[in-house]
C-alpha cells in the first residue's frame, strides 16, 4: 500500500496545479492521469490573467513557454455585426499541449510522483481514502482530490446525479495557420453555437467551438456543418477561407455537460471542471480550475498544520467554491441563452453597440479578480 497526504485523481489544470502547490508546502502528493504528457485537447485556449501572479508563484513561467498576451476583445452575431473592446484584466493564450506539458515537467520537478493509470475507486475508510486502479496498484491518503475533468466513468461510481442525463453539446476544435492579431480573443455567434479564435505560442489560431447536437445531427460531417453552418458568420467565413488548417483532422468531444455538480462528492474534494464547468463563451474555465485549484489546495495545508477535521475542510470548501464562482457559473448559464437565440443577441448586440462599457460588464460578470 502506498500512502500519501493527498492523491489526486485527473492530471488536468487543475489536478496538475494542487500537486506543484501542495508539492512545494512539503506535502507527499502522487496524481494518477490515465492519458500520457503532452496531448491536444479540446479547448479555448486562452487564459484570463486572473491567475497570472498565481501561477508565477509556482514557477510556471508561461511567458517563456510562449504564451501570446491578449487585451482585446471581438465579438460579433450570427448577423455578422461586430464589437470590439479591451478587456477588462486581459490575458494570455496558450495551447493545451504547451501548458500541460509546462505543468507536467514542473510538477516532476518539485517532487509529485505521476503515475499513469486509471482510478477505478476512491472510498473513505475510516479516516483514509483507499484508491483502487486498474493496473491493480492501491493507494492511500487522507484527502482525495477529483480532478479528472468533465465527465468520468468515476462520477457514475459516485452515483452523481448529472452522468445520468445526456447532453446535447458537442465541441470542436482544431489549430489553423492564419492572419490573426495575436493580442485579440474573438467569439463569434452562430446558429446553434459559438466558435472562439485566439493565437497560441506556435503562432497557430486555435479554432474551438460548441453546438448544440440538434443543429450538427442534420450534417454527414464536421466540413459540412462548417461551411453551411459556421460560415453563414462573415466572420468566420473570412477566417476559414483563408485559413490552413495544421492538425490532421479537428478533436472533437460530445456529452459535454453544462449541468450543477457539487464540490465535494463522498469526501472527495471536487476541482476544475470535476467541480462545475461554466460555459466557454465566458472564456474562463481554464482560469476557474486553476483557481478552484488553489482554494482546496490552501485548505488542505491549513488543515494539515492546524489539524483541523475532515468536516470542517469540506463545509469551508464548499463555501469558498460557491462563494467564488456561483455567480459566474448562472452569467455564463443567462449569456448562452441568449445567445442560442437570434432575436436576444441581435437586440443584445445593438444596445451594446450604443454603449459598449455593457460588454466589459458581460465579461466582468464572468470573472473574478486576480489572485
Amino acid at each position: 500500500m502506498h500512502k500519501y497526504d493527498v492523491i489526486i485523481i485527473g492530471g488536468g489544470l487543475a489536478g496538475l496545479t494542487s500537486a506543484i502547490h501542495l508539492a512545494k508546502q512539503n506535502m507527499s502528493v502522487v496524481l494518477i492521469e490515465k492519458n500520457s504528457y503532452p496531448k491536444h485537447k479540446v479547448c479555448g485556449e486562452y487564459v484570463s490573467n486572473e491567475v497570472l501572479a498565481y501561477l508565477q508563484s509556482l514557477d510556471i513561467d508561461i511567458w517563456k513557454a510562449g504564451a501570446k498576451k491578449i487585451d482585446s476583445f471581438v465579438f460579433s452575431s450570427n448577423r455578422g455585426k461586430a464589437i470590439k473592446v479591451e478587456l477588462p484584466l486581459g490575458g494570455f493564450g496558450i495551447s493545451r499541449y504547451a501548458l500541460d506539458k509546462l505543468m507536467f515537467d514542473t510538477a516532476q520537478t518539485t517532487g509529485v510522483k505521476v503515475i499513469q493509470d486509471t482510478v477505478l475507486s476512491a472510498e473513505l475508510e475510516g479516516n483514509s481514502f483507499q484508491v483502487n486502479t486498474r493496473l491493480g496498484n492501491s493507494y492511500q491518503s487522507q484527502y482525495v482530490l477529483g480532478a479528472y475533468g468533465k465527465r468520468s466513468s468515476l462520477d457514475s461510481s459516485l452515483s452523481r446525479k448529472f452522468i445520468k442525463n445526456k447532453s446535447p453539446w458537442i465541441g470542436v476544435k482544431t489549430h489553423y495557420k492564419a492572419n490573426f492579431p495575436e493580442n485579440l480573443v474573438a467569439l463569434h455567434n452562430f446558429k446553434g453555437g459559438y466558435c472562439g479564435l485566439s493565437q497560441v505560442e506556435t503562432g497557430h489560431v486555435n479554432a474551438c467551438y460548441l453546438t448544440h447536437a440538434d443543429v450538427f445531427k442534420e450534417y454527414t460531417d464536421l466540413e459540412a456543418f462548417q461551411h453551411i453552418i459556421l460560415e453563414k458568420n462573415t466572420a468566420l467565413r473570412t477566417f476559414f477561407n483563408n485559413a490552413e488548417m495544421v492538425f490532421d483532422k479537428p478533436l472533437a468531444i460530445s456529452q459535454v455537460s453544462f449541468e450543477p455538480k457539487f464540490p465535494v462528492e463522498q469526501h472527495i474534494l471536487m476541482i476544475g471542471d470535476s467541480a462545475g464547468l461554466i460555459h466557454p463563451l465566458c472564456g474562463n474555465g481554464m482560469a476557474m480550475a486553476i483557481h478552484s485549484a488553489k482554494i482546496a489546495s490552501d485548505l488542505l495545508v491549513m488543515a494539515k498544520h492546524k489539524k483541523q477535521s475532515r468536516q470542517d475542510v469540506e463545509k469551508e470548501y464548499s463555501r469558498l467554491w460557491y462563494k467564488t464562482f456561483r455567480k459566474r457559473l448562472l452569467a455564463g448559464r443567462v449569456i448562452q441563452r441568449i445567445l442560442l437565440n437570434d432575436a436576444l443577441t441581435n437586440i443584445g448586440v445593438s444596445a451594446i453597440g450604443k454603449s459598449p462599457f455593457l460588454l466589459k460588464k458581460i465579461i466582468q460578470s464572468t470573472h473574478g479578480d486576480n489572485i
